[in-house]
């Protein structure tokens, strides 16, 4: 059978008659309505020749690439029946695998293959079988996910599973991301040639330099233009993502989880199961695929209306007085805040950050009468509650620690990993630890009326496994939310070291960088919306400077970046002026008027001719309505610098375009404004919006000027 996967302009081809493992035949545009006949002279149409001095049928890439079928790059599959002649030989494939059943239901394929029996005997001591689950979804998204149960006698113990998928010779430039703590998701781009690019993450969760996306595309694809293919493993713990060219002519991309040996060791029966490889194609560049990848996202995870919210951490830190946070709160509510989240400090003994995690109840030294008064507080001015917390971790410096050193995850050895921010990480696979962790947050939920956690995970494992301790923060959270269905959940680690669709499975929103300077996040927020819808994300107005980088910017400029996703707030503003305020109320104001727009609109970012000038937008699904924003990062390449165009507007319809005023207007460098400046508006068609532009205030460095179209 072959089977045609359509949805939204994209088709997915796969051919699994005969016994062979099937074969991918195409991802990419649209084939249209394909009978029988067309698709098999389609898969003929591909096939290619035999070339010389390799094996004697044509190479076809298959949905799981293996050497016996004469794959000689990375293998899909790899491990080893313990005990065996294989085995004893040092083979990590898998000798040969084949079709034993294929189904088609809707818009998904399960494929369950199995493996050959040797040659030499050992049959039933080597069994496999290895079952595929490929969906697409009605934004033109592919998930894949394998799985392989040992049916053999003897353990199996795997060493990678990963999900693929093949790219065109065409697509011959490679993007995927890097970065640090706290400046994530930084671009790096490079030409596949042949060969296999690699990028490994060994942190027990995808790290602040994590491959985020990997996407191949035409040659110096953009924001706007291009063929691209991107890839993203839907998974919080270690990693692996890698793009492969052979001399052959094939590329592929694949990921999987990064396993250590002998981490995943199967009896007779058991099971495991891949990450989800979520995958989308599109012809106009890393618009049009973002564009799909948000329908996907926001199809799975219905969230409610984003609150406004203020977040204490860089206003009071450690320092926990019940006056100085209710006046805080008091100041908040007067801007139009609409939930107060108390960050770390709270709880017993947690003065500083060496001391008190996994002790999760109140400090009563700094609240005698508990969060109580706070809350009451905090309700009576109209906001609700949220609160911090690190399931995860624990203080060598605790109650849980001095009484339970044995729960601390480690890989067994007389001494605990290395130290990092003075804590260890909890072995949750413990269902003692589990217990206890649990227990202690639900019953603070239980006492407290707490909307919202800010769920923090602050350092990597270095010792254990990975494996079994994500899957345990799943089950946590899981259990969590099926207890307390109302509270949202945010997703921080060191701010955006776990940015990933596993965790967003499960959560509210995801803390993207813990930077609050406004120029690392226009970067940071450019390209981790490439994947995250907008509102998942947590972007704050922070203080005059930041406290990561010692850079000082503007009010305007720092309310023009923290409008675009779930807004917040991250500054003692009881040291605020009162222009400063009134600034503060009127963004809050404006987002809460254009947040229905600014969560559902479609992402636009620019390729604009000057790298200092970068443009990125949210546009109304019926393209009535958008918001842009300019943004200078740095100093502009010419004195009179070009037109801005508008991209993802309506051609037929004319818009009215008007500056949006947030604190002070942005500094310029200018003898006089663009001619329509003076008027505060203009109206033009879309097409000439797109296709020409509208000249802009000369923006000195570091500056954003938000601009509100709506059609006429």
């Amino acid at each position: 059978m072959i089977y045609h996967l359509r949805a939204a302009g994209t088709s997915f081809v796969l051919d699994a008659r005969g016994t062979a493992v099937p074969a991918v035949i195409h991802f990419g545009a649209d084939l249209g309505e394909l009978d029988d006949r067309a698709l098999e002279n389609l898969v003929e149409a591909q096939q290619r020749a035999v070339g010389p001095s390799s094996i004697d049928s044509p190479l076809i890439q298959r949905v799981v690439p293996l050497m016996a079928d004469g794959w000689s790059g990375r293998p899909g599959l790899a491990g080893y029946h313990e005990g065996t002649q294989i085995s004893a030989l040092g083979v990590q494939h898998t000798a040969a695998l084949r079709i034993r059943q294929a189904e088609r239901t809707d818009q998904s394929v399960t494929l369950v293959l199995e493996s050959i029996p040797p040659a030499h005997g050992e049959a039933d001591a080597t069994g496999l079988v290895v079952e595929i689950d490929i969906e697409l979804s009605t934004d033109g998204v592919l998930r894949q996910r394998l799985s392989v149960r040992n049916e053999g006698s003897s353990v199996y113990s795997l060493a990678s599973l990963d999900a693929t998928l093949p790219v065109p010779p065409r697509a011959r430039e490679l993007l995927d991301f890097t970065g640090r703590w706290p400046r994530e998701r930084q671009p790096q781009r490079h030409d596949l040639g042949l060969g296999t690019w690699t990028r490994d993450s060994r942190h027990g969760r995808p790290g602040h330099d994590a491959a985020f996306l990997m996407v191949a595309g035409t040659p110096n694809f953009g924001f706007r233009h291009g063929e691209v293919w991107g890839s993203h493993l839907a998974w919080s713990g270690d990693q692996r993502l890698w793009a492969e060219a052979s001399a052959t002519g094939h590329s592929l991309v694949g990921a999987g989880e990064l396993l250590e040996p002998g981490e995943v060791r199967l009896a007779t029966g058991e099971i495991y199961h891949s990450p989800w490889l979520v995958s989308a194609w599109s012809n106009s560049g890393l618009d049009g695929l973002t564009r799909r990848l948000h329908g996907f996202v926001r199809a799975r995870r219905q969230l409610g209306e984003r609150k406004v919210m203020l977040n204490t951490w860089e206003a009071v830190y450690f320092d926990h007085d019940l006056a100085k946070l209710t006046r805080l709160a008091e100041t908040a509510a007067s801007v139009g805040v609409e939930r107060f989240v108390l960050d770390d400090g709270w709880m017993k003994g947690r003065t500083d950050d060496r001391r008190a995690l996994g002790d999760w109840v109140v400090d009563a030294s700094k609240w005698p009468d508990g969060l109580h008064p706070l809350i009451d507080r905090v309700h009576g001015l109209g906001m609700d509650f949220g609160l911090w917390v690190e399931p995860e971790m624990v203080s060598l410096d605790s109650d849980v620690f001095r009484t339970h050193p044995d729960w601390v995850l480690s890989a067994g050895n007389a001494e605990l990993p290395q130290p990092w921010r003075f804590q260890q990480a909890l072995d949750l696979s413990n269902p003692d630890a589990f217990a206890h962790v649990y227990g202690q947050l639900a019953a603070l939920l239980d006492e407290y009326p707490i909307a919202y956690l800010k769920w923090d995970q602050n350092r990597d494992l270095l010792g254990g496994s990975a494996h079994r301790q994500t899957l345990a923060c799943y089950r946590l959270m899981d259990a969590l939310r099926q207890q307390f269905p109302t509270v949202e959940i945010e997703s921080c680690s060191s701010g955006g070291g776990r940015v990933d669709l596993g965790v967003l499975e499960r959560t509210d929103r995801v803390w993207p960088s813990d930077t609050n300077d406004s120029l690392e996040r226009q970067s940071i927020y450019r390209y981790t919306a490439g994947l995250v819808p907008p509102e998942f994300l947590g972007v704050h107005l922070g203080a005059p400077t930041a406290h990561t980088t010692g850079r000082s910017h503007e009010l305007s400029f720092r309310l023009a970046t923290a409008l675009f996703g779930h807004a917040g707030i991250e500054w003692d503003i009881t040291t605020a002026s009162e222009p400063e305020l009134d600034a503060i109320r009127a963004w809050t104001s404006f987002y809460r008027e254009q947040r229905a727009l600014l969560h559902s609109g479609v992402l636009v970012r620019a390729d604009d001719v000057d790298p200092a000038r970068q443009v990125h937008a949210i546009v109304a699904p019926d393209a009535s309505a958008a918001i842009f924003a300019v943004v200078t990062v740095a100093a502009t390449r010419d004195s009179g610098v070009a037109p801005v165009t508008f991209p993802g507007l309506d051609p037929q319809l004319v818009y009215r375009v008007r500056a949006v005023k947030l604190g002070e207007w942005p500094r310029v460098l200018q003898d006089a404004p663009p001619a329509w400046w003076t008027h505060g508006e203009i109206t033009l068609p879309g097409r000439v919006l797109s296709e020409l532009g509208l000249t802009m205030p000369l923006l000195l460095p570091e500056q954003a000027l938000v601009l509100h179209l709506v059609a006429v």
